[in-house]
């Protein structure tokens, strides 16, 4: 009877290992620079067919309603992305590479025979050699990294070589766009000296003002400049796209779409605002992720790398500050996801403006640590014709002057219903009845900062008196 129960159960747990779905051999990791969250037509933008290619691969697959990433600017963010660590601490708080000792997803997916492969903001990764990469493309190579063509076939010659080797393989494909200097403008000119290719121009009737600006005639030419820019990062990721289904890798390639932070403009980006590092993250994952389900629970960037990890069967690496969530990608939920924290530290400029920040289904904290009444912020978004044209308006126009006055001089605290209030237009901080949910998020927000050894836990005690 032994042998025959023996043999049995070894053709059953063969069955069982036949009949369940496999673990995705490959990653595609598909990023845009600066896309705000809803940008894309799938996330209610109004500009007719501005991203059939996103909004395609979210019929395909899961669109996460609540997703952040963890920094509201380039490097750091994608930093975190692929340590699962916050900035202060994997080392890149700014524009400064990781700590020699912080392992990465890239060195974990190298080890186990994987080809790397990325696409664009190549330097944003840094150290080069912490991250593996097998193949490595440059913008340049890329048409600044605006060029949707030279993406498929640099994304075509990457996968055929993945193929040749019968080796598995990340790819991290990051388009340019819809980052400064956007599509037609003039910022583009003087930058590259003359004017990118693009398939469609946005006109400025046509575009959609974000409720955070006011609409002045240069505001809503750079907007259409913006949204031009965002159409061609969506032309690129469907010739990424492309080139993985003529590839045949489609079927056992989990794939995700997100952007590293919002757009480039007043209030958005390099801020912790919902509007800053509130993202559009899509999952394709064939045979799992339910295509067109959408899910509500938080998710953030710090749980990239631990989720890959998973999801490809690796060991995770140990002490990351993000976690898995893979259970959300097979339909469930998970506990402990009904808030996600954010933080700022400084610009591309080097300049730190220390922000910190939880938000909830509803309200939104943030703690600014460098206002002093004289400290003006600044930041790129001030570079181009919205702010410019802000200014001007304020000069005649008061309630423009008091955005104009909060963007540059800020408070040490703001509160927003952000439910009610997206484009935070309306700080609660002062109003005696929001006290209560004011003193809560205060706390989750310490005991994150404690946890996770945050340098400017004691700051943060002192100042609000916690």
């Amino acid at each position: 009877m032994m042998p025959f129960l023996a043999t049995r159960r070894g053709f059953l747990q063969g069955l069982a290992a036949t009949l369940a779905p496999s673990p995705p051999r490959n990653v595609l990791l598909i990023t845009a620079d600066d896309m705000n969250y809803n940008s894309p037509g799938v996330y209610g933008c109004q500009v007719k067919d501005i991203t059939p290619n996103i909004d395609r691969l979210a019929s395909e697959g899961m669109r996460f309603t609540r997703a952040h990433v963890t920094v509201a600017v380039c490097q750091p963010s994608r930093s975190v992305l692929m340590t699962g660590r916050y900035p202060y601490r994997n080392g890149a708080e700014g524009f400064q590479p990781i700590r020699e000792d912080v392992p990465t997803l890239q060195e974990r997916l190298h080890a186990a025979g994987y080809l790397n492969g990325i696409l664009a903001k190549n330097s944003h990764l840094a150290p080069r050699p912490k991250f593996c990469w097998d193949f490595y493309i440059t913008p340049e190579e890329l048409g600044q990294g605006r060029s949707p063509a030279l993406y498929y076939q640099h994304a075509k010659q990457f996968f055929e070589q993945a193929k040749a080797a019968s080796k598995p393989f990340f790819l991290m494909a990051n388009s340019q766009d819809p980052h400064r200097p956007f599509a037609g403008s003039q910022q583009e000119l003087r930058n590259f000296g003359k004017h990118l290719p693009y398939t469609r121009k946005i006109e400025p009737a046509e575009a959609v003002i974000p409720g955070f600006l006011p609409d002045l005639p240069d505001v809503r030419q750079e907007v259409a400049e913006y949204f031009t820019s965002v159409h061609r990062s969506d032309e690129t990721a469907g010739e990424v796209l492309r080139a993985l289904k003529e590839s045949s890798f489609e079927d056992n390639t989990l794939v995700m779409f997100l952007s590293d932070n919002g757009m480039s403009f007043p209030f958005s980006k390099t801020n912790c605002y919902l509007t800053s590092t509130k993202t559009p993250w899509i999952a394709r994952w064939p045979g799992r992720t339910k295509p067109g389900s959408v899910h509500e629970q938080f998710i953030s960037g710090i749980d990239y790398t631990p989720t890959i990890l998973e999801a490809v069967g690796l060991p995770q690496i140990e002490g990351v500050d993000g976690r898995s969530f893979l259970p959300l990608l097979k339909g469930a939920a998970q506990e402990g996801r009904d808030r996600v924290f954010t933080m700022f530290h400084e610009t591309s400029a080097r300049q730190r403006f220390e922000m910190r920040s939880v938000q909830n289904r509803k309200y939104g904290y943030l703690f600014n640590a460098w206002p002093d009444g004289e400290r003006v912020f600044k930041n790129e978004s001030q570079n181009g014709l919205t702010f410019r044209a802000m200014q001007e308006a304020a000069r005649t126009d008061p309630q423009i002057a008091e955005r104009v006055k909060l963007f540059l001089y800020r408070l040490p605290e703001e509160l927003y219903d952000f439910e009610s209030d997206p484009d935070a237009l309306h700080n609660l901080i002062g109003d005696p009845k929001y006290k209560p949910e004011i003193d809560r998020l205060r706390r989750q927000l310490l005991d994150n900062m404690t946890r996770t050894a945050d340098p400017l836990r004691e700051v943060f005690r002192k100042r609000v008196k916690l």
